[in-house]
């Protein structure tokens, strides 16, 4: 699988938000997007499986190739592009009225994807996650009754049973206890054995844990604009960029 971004820029409007990112990511790997608020690290992400369309008055130019084909191609299948392209957002969404194993199922009608055994398949989610051990016997219960980290990691479990290629994560331990972040991290870093993933994060720790390559992103007056793409180390120890090194050092944002 290749993920490949070109000339990426975004609107809201007529602001410009987002200016010409250009990003190749390597499959089974960990890219972290860092960089102050309002730089346009979570556009860029929702522009990678085109829910930035979403939003009133959006728009964007450039090309996000999956396995070398544009994603905004004419006749492309937006339905299709979100199952392999999963997402996992700020604040834990599982549906409250469902089960816990109704959560973790629920894309696959969506998708339409036929599955032999559902059991299996969900026990498998829930193992990816991190989440089996501490559901397996309340599978019943409702999404809703879990702990705030557990919701999370229920909706990664979500995310990883329509068998995505790619997955967008928007700060998604932002709203979680260390323990609960531990946990997840954890997770990220097993799941990237199998499938590449983005993670926006405003944790500088965070980055420098889970990542294999880290973009910093900046808005300086103008539109976003990535500064800096290097692997994690590099970024944390030998930045090119002074405002790279500023920023990870914690003089600014």
């Amino acid at each position: 699988m290749t993920l490949e971004t070109r000339g990426i820029h975004a609107w809201f409007g007529s602001n410009h938000v987002l200016s010409d990112i250009n990003l190749a990511f390597a499959a089974g790997s960990v890219t972290a997007l860092i960089g102050p608020s309002g730089c346009g690290k979570s556009t860029f992400i929702r522009t990678i499986n085109r829910m930035h369309e979403f939003i009133p008055g959006a728009a964007m130019a450039g090309e996000v190739l999956l396995d070398g084909k544009d994603v905004y191609a004419p006749g492309v299948d937006v339905t299709k592009i979100r199952l392999q392209i999963g997402m996992v957002f700020q604040k834990p969404n599982p549906f409250p009225s469902m089960t816990i194993g109704e959560n973790v199922l629920s894309g696959l009608k969506l998708s339409q994807l036929k599955v032999d055994n559902k059991e299996e398949l969900l026990e498998d989610c829930l193992q990816r996650a991190g989440l089996w051990n501490e559901v397996k016997d309340r599978l019943d219960a409702h999404g809703g009754s879990l702990s705030g980290g557990q919701q999370q990691r229920l909706c990664i479990a979500r995310a990883l049973a329509v068998k995505p290629q790619v997955l967008l994560m928007d700060e998604p331990c932002s709203a979680l206890d260390p323990g609960s972040t531990l946990r997840i991290e954890e997770t990220i870093r097993h799941l990237s054995q199998t499938m590449t993933i983005i993670i926006v994060t405003h944790n500088m720790q965070q980055a420098a844990r889970v990542s294999d390559y880290t973009a910093f992103f900046l808005a300086d007056g103008g539109p976003g604009q990535m500064i800096e793409y290097a692997p994690t180390t590099e970024i944390f120890a030998q930045p090119k960029d002074q405002r790279t090194e500023n920023y990870v050092t914690g003089r600014f944002g």
